[in-house]
């Protein structure tokens, strides 16, 4: 038969079995719903079960993430030309990463014992202390996390934030669970070390010992490392320089742990003493100085290297620069020492070149980059002045011209844009010159020669060699004669690259700062600098240099000279709105500039007179050119001294060359004409007389020293003494012997003699007989016989005062007093003398 229709729910008959006894069969009331133990087993038994799956899930769906970029951000760093003394750095973080060789032991031990006691021997996590953490959390008190070192790696390695939510908490534990197995506690802990944030913007143990005792983690002692390990919960707080209490105590508490963990004994612990911290430094690493060179870094690489700006930030590169330290410190020692009384505007901008390579050996952009981020070198502008005059000289090198040329230097030219002008174009303080040569021209800085070079090559020609010698064509330079005054105004970096041209005899090599960046393995990952370009040929810049060293030898760069050989060129612009001094050896090149801006920057202002010249005008030639001396004489102490090359005298003079012309005064007229002859001069005569030559001698010539051969010179010789008779006028009056005297030739000097000869007689005369014409005679002439002076009276017998009368009132012999007695009486002088 068929199955009964007992066995539903709550049924008593025969049925299928139910899966859970609820509500419970065969019971009533009460006991029916009140659920029996083997149901609450199975129940807590699926629970734990479900819990543990869950956990073994999310176990194995939790994997080892790549870590976090910002956790092994290092900072890169940048170094001088010896590639060991630090500059500057860059970072997102300051951190610098070491192997755990490079961390000792007793840090170590110095963090386990401040953070994870049981780090050795825990499985990641420590279950007390995430149960305290949940008890406190639940309570409502702060907040805390429980963690063991493997959590905090964890935290800091792979999600590069703190976590505080339960669900990260968890993912966090098994994170650590998981890392715990499959990494070793050494790198566990080395990882941890060069992660965590311990205060002062330092990232890792390494830069922190840097920053609290100027040491390197390697050199940690015991005491220091239990010092760092102490504030690693709250480092910014517990800093020693904000509350040294806080600090000390948790110094303490390190030690006492690391003798707890068997890292130190108890008489080792009692050994140490409390540590002290070097100063908090204000993190500005731009500031002063040196700023502006690593923002010049930081340019270079960005525009010339594949490195980005991201990359330079975090990739903890070693970056090596070709500025000397030595002469960086010259440098900026040497611009902050102008007086103090200069205008608080005005700017100085100082480079040295290698002109083997361009590398900037040294920079001066400014006092203080935070301040004024400008550089003045690089950024800032000034117009070029008489700098640029060496350009032109090349460019009339190259078409032909020589050193040995001649031209008109007096001022006032009317040439080119100055034609037009009433005062036509002025040397400098509108000197004249005459006639002088190319060399004499460009060691005195003559604007009227070098204004009639440039017509005769064209202004054209001049851009085009400032444009190969490094003036780049963002530079307007007007095709003017006036071009080479310097009337264009680039940034003193070209300028100081023009004269590196010269220096290396003709290559142009663009300046640079960045020698090499290296990756953390050594491997090389940009290479600075560029192959020079040959621009000019030898022989041009050998005569260019040699007129150059004039400049310092005999011109206006004297207070340039540093012993050596040197060639250099000042520049004043109009109004003195800049003043420069560019001037190299073979082995360096340095140019100096000061120019005054407006208070907006907008306007260049004529520079204020200060220091020594005060009361006079600042030109290339004085604190550009003293700035120079004082540079560029410290940085060459110990090198060796090298030659420029010989003068090559290149092209062809526009005018026959000077000669020697022979001295011949003193000699015969015949001796002078045959030795003027036979050097190749044409002779004219003039006659002249003379007291003391004789007749037939040579008393003067011209031209002396130097003239074209062939010229004329015109030789003066004289006629004898020349003397002629002098009129005898003694015994005629005054009158009648100056007509006489007069009338012969001669001029007439007059004195006065007492005689007994009638007033105005004639008494004598010099000379006498001859004398030579239009020479002086003098006459004595009487002034009338002298008058006697009268006989003094016989002074009376002295007598007594009378009684009662002071002597003194009297005034005695001397006649002072007030005048009583003789003595008080001044005898009257005889007529006609003075008393």
């Amino acid at each position: 038969g068929s199955r009964g229709s007992g066995g539903g729910a709550g049924g008593t008959g025969p049925g299928r079995r139910r899966l859970i006894d609820y509500p419970r069969a065969g019971r009533t009331g009460v006991r029916r719903w009140l659920p029996s133990w083997k149901l609450l087993s199975g129940l807590f038994l699926t629970l734990v079960a479900l819990v543990v799956g869950a956990g073994v899930v999310a176990y194995a769906m939790v994997e080892i993430p790549e870590p976090d970029d910002f956790a092994q951000a290092q900072t890169t760093t940048v170094y001088y030309a010896d590639g060991t003394t630090v500059m500057g750095s860059f970072g997102i973080q300051d951190r610098v990463i070491v192997t755990g060789d490079e961390i000792p032991e007793h840090v170590r031990a110095a963090v386990v014992a401040a953070e994870d006691r049981t780090f050795y021997e825990n499985a990641g996590i420590s279950p007390t202390g995430l149960a305290r953490a949940l008890w406190t959390n639940l309570r409502g008190g702060d907040r805390q996390g429980g963690s063991t070192i493997t959590q905090q790696y964890a935290e800091r390695y792979y999600f590069g934030e703190t976590v505080t939510s339960y669900t990260g908490k968890a993912k966090e534990a098994l994170l650590a669970i998981k890392l715990d197995q499959a990494q070793d506690k050494d790198e566990i802990l080395e990882n941890y070390l060069n992660t965590i944030y311990l205060g002062r913007g330092a990232y890792g143990v390494e830069t922190a010992a840097q920053k609290y005792f100027g040491v390197s983690a390697a050199e940690l002692t015991v005491s220091q490392a239990a010092l760092i390990a102490g504030i690693i919960p709250s480092p910014s707080n517990w800093d020693p320089a904000e509350n040294p209490e806080k600090a000390q105590e948790r110094w303490e508490y390190v030690l006492d742990g690391m003798v707890t963990t068997g890292a130190l004994t108890q008489d080792e612990r009692d050994a140490q003493v409390f540590p002290e911290t070097v100063p908090p430094r204000e993190d500005d690493r731009l500031a002063g100085p040196g700023g502006y060179l690593m923002a010049m870094v930081k340019k270079e690489i960005l525009e010339k290297s594949p490195i980005t700006e991201e990359e330079l930030e975090t990739r903890g590169y070693r970056i090596i620069t070709t500025v000397d330290r030595g002469m960086q410190i010259s440098i900026e020692t040497v611009a902050a020492g102008l007086p103090a009384d200069r205008a608080p505007n005005l700017r100085i901008g100082a480079v040295t070149l290698d002109p083997a390579d361009g590398g900037i050996k040294a920079l001066y952009g400014g006092p203080d980059y935070v301040t004024v981020g400008q550089n003045a070198v690089t950024q800032s502008i000034a117009q070029a002045g008489s700098t640029f005059k060496p350009l032109t000289l090349v460019g009339y090198l190259e078409e032909g011209g020589s050193l040995r040329s001649r031209y008109d230097g007096d001022s006032g030219l009317k040439i080119g844009d100055y034609a037009d002008t009433e005062r036509g174009l002025p040397n400098f303080g509108g000197q004249d010159f005459g006639e002088i040569d190319v060399v004499r021209a460009t060691a005195q800085s003559v604007n009227t020669v070098y204004a009639q070079m440039n017509e005769e090559i064209t202004p054209e020609k001049t851009i085009d060699v400032a444009r190969r010698a490094g003036v780049p064509e963002s530079v307007a330079i007007d095709p003017v004669t006036s071009n080479v005054l310097g009337t264009a105004s680039p940034n003193p970096i070209h300028m100081a690259t023009v004269f590196n041209t010269l220096a290396a005899q003709g290559t142009r090599h663009e300046p640079f700062i960045v020698r090499t960046v290296e990756y953390l393995d050594g491997g090389t990952a940009y290479q600075g600098g560029e192959e020079g370009a040959p621009v000019f040929e030898p022989d041009v810049m050998a005569d260019t240099t040699y007129a150059l060293t004039q400049v310092v030898e005999r011109g206006s760069g004297e207070r340039a000279d540093i012993g050596r050989p040197l060639a250099g060129k000042t520049g004043t612009s109009n109004d003195n709105k800049s003043a420069w001094f560019i001037g190299y050896t073979p082995q360096l090149t340095t140019a100096v500039v000061l120019f005054q801006p407006s208070a907006d920057g907008t306007v260049a202002e004529e520079i204020t007179p200060f220091g020594d010249f005060a009361q006079s005008q600042i030109t290339g030639g004085s604190y550009p050119a003293i700035l120079f001396q004082q540079h560029m004489s410290t940085i060459h102490e110990g090198l060796e001294v090298v030659d420029f090359p010989e003068r090559a005298d290149v092209g062809e003079p526009n005018k026959p060359p000077l000669i020697a012309v022979p001295s011949v005064v003193g000699l015969s007229e015949a001796e002078a004409s045959s030795t003027l002859q036979a050097a190749g001069f044409r002779v004219d005569v003039a006659r002249g007389t003379s007291p003391d030559v004789p007749e037939g001698t040579v008393i003067s010539q011209s031209p002396s020293g130097e003239a074209e051969r062939g010229s004329t010179v015109t030789i003066t010789v004289s006629e004898g003494t020349g003397e002629v008779d002098v009129p005898d006028v003694v015994g005629l009056t005054q009158q009648a012997a100056r007509s006489a005297l007069e009338g012969a030739g001669f001029g007439v000097g007059v004195s006065e003699q007492a005689s007994d000869e009638p007033a105005g007689t004639v008494l004598s005369q010099d000379p006498s007989g001859q004398a030579a014409e239009g020479s002086t005679v003098t006459i004595v002439v009487s002034s009338g016989p002298e008058e006697e002076e009268p006989e003094p009276e016989p002074e009376p017998t002295p007598t007594e005062p009378p009684p009662g009368e002071d002597e003194g009132d009297g005034g005695g012999d001397a006649g002072g007093g007030n005048g009583g007695g003789n003595g008080g009486n001044l005898i009257p002088a005889p007529p006609g003398l003075q008393p």
